[in-house]
């Protein structure tokens, strides 16, 4: 009996249009280096061991990869009574664009990984791993390498393992130069300690903390101000942001994960924090209200902080209005959290502690019909 391979043979070999011998074609020569593939691979395996711990199983370069949920030594205690598993996923969007511009790789993958854990970390969950997809034009190993680098360094940031990822190679899809990422990231949760929003009281307080810039989201817009209509390239030196333009977009998106499960383990088994809200696209009128019980909404104060210098360059330069810069950035609020307003004080003194920049941005008000979200 002939294998598959052999039989396909044989059909080409009897067709009656088969008029001269050909060379035989490899997959090399259709767009597809299998060599730069295994050679990735073999590069990036202390990218992703450096993110693993002893919940981690099995071997590396397996078709799946194995996470445990308990793990019973006292050291690593996991041990949940009613455990419910999150999951989110997401991309980069055209910041990626920015990248292959720069020719630098490394920090679109924190981005990619912040995109997943910081929605992931809103309903009160811990990131437990992580994986990517990874498609490019020609998969060159060092660049392909770089990129992931960026992701476990992401990983290592949020606490969760990079348990395994997919390159491909896609010339027929993809431009020369260009590529995509996604991401998928799954945490768990007790589930008496779910956070969604039903627990959110008139008067609350809403906490926002301090993004690292645009982050991930209205790059689109982004671009189109800097170099259809500014025709600016990254390299440009902006003084008001004190580097390049590139180094200015290509920040990277900040992980609040620690600091938030940090604060939840502090106060969530009182009920003092009520809800928490990822700003991403939409800016804080899209995502706030996402959180917020039918009947409540929120008022927050547009002299809270300090609007960063990138927000008030691009609104600038479009020119932009205000309306429309906070309904697609964060305007320097990358996270919100809601919480008892007598314990707002306490906690923006924790929050400093670990490391972020906390401010005081409003109450939570009685909504206006069907509108959850105002300024003072």
């Amino acid at each position: 009996m002939h294998n598959p391979r052999q039989t396909e043979q044989i059909l080409l070999n009897s067709c009656p249009m088969k008029k001269r011998k050909l060379d035989n074609i490899t997959y090399k020569q259709a767009g597809v280096d299998i060599d730069a593939g295994d050679e990735m691979v073999d590069q990036i395996k202390h990218l992703c061991a450096r993110t693993h711990g002893p919940r981690v199983l099995g071997k590396y370069g397996a078709f799946a990869g194995l996470f445990r949920l308990d793990f019973n030594e006292k050291l690593f205690a996991r041990n949940y009574r009613e455990p419910v598993l999150i999951a989110c996923t997401d991309g980069v969007g055209t910041k990626i664009k920015i990248a292959a511009q720069m020719k630098k790789y490394d920090t679109v993958g924190i981005d990619l990984v912040a995109m997943s854990v910081n929605d992931l970390v809103v309903q009160g969950g811990e990131p437990l791993f992580f994986l990517d997809y990874l498609a490019v034009h020609k998969l060159d190993p060092t660049i392909a390498t770089e990129m992931v680098k960026g992701v476990s360094d992401g990983c290592v940031e949020a606490g969760a393992a990079l348990l395994g990822g997919e390159t491909a190679e896609m010339p027929a899809v993809y431009a020369p130069g260009e590529f995509d990422m996604a991401g998928f990231a799954v945490g768990v949760v007790e589930r008496d300690r779910v956070l969604d929003g039903s627990e959110v009281k008139l008067g609350d307080s809403v906490i926002g903390l301090a993004s690292s810039g645009i982050h991930s989201n209205g790059y689109a817009l982004v671009r189109k101000i800097c170099f259809d209509q500014l025709k600016l390239s990254p390299g440009d030196f902006i003084e008001e942001f004190k580097c390049t333009l590139g180094e200015e977009l290509l920040k990277p998106t900040r992980i609040y994960v620690k600091s938030v499960l940090a604060l939840l383990k502090r106060y969530r088994v009182k009920h003092v924090v009520r809800a928490m809200s990822h700003i991403t696209g939409g800016g804080l009128p899209g995502n706030l209200p996402r959180v917020l019980p039918d009947g409540l909404g929120v008022r927050l104060r547009r002299d809270a902080w300090t609007v960063p210098p990138i927000f008030t360059w691009l609104a600038k330069n479009g020119p932009v209005d205000q309306q429309e810069m906070f309904n697609v950035f964060n305007m320097g609020i990358g996270f919100c959290i809601v919480v008892r307003p007598d314990y707002a004080k306490p906690i923006m003194a924790h929050l400093r502690t670990l490391g972020e920049t906390p401010y005081l941005l409003g109450k939570v008000k009685k909504a206006d019909g069907a509108n959850q979200f105002e300024w003072n």
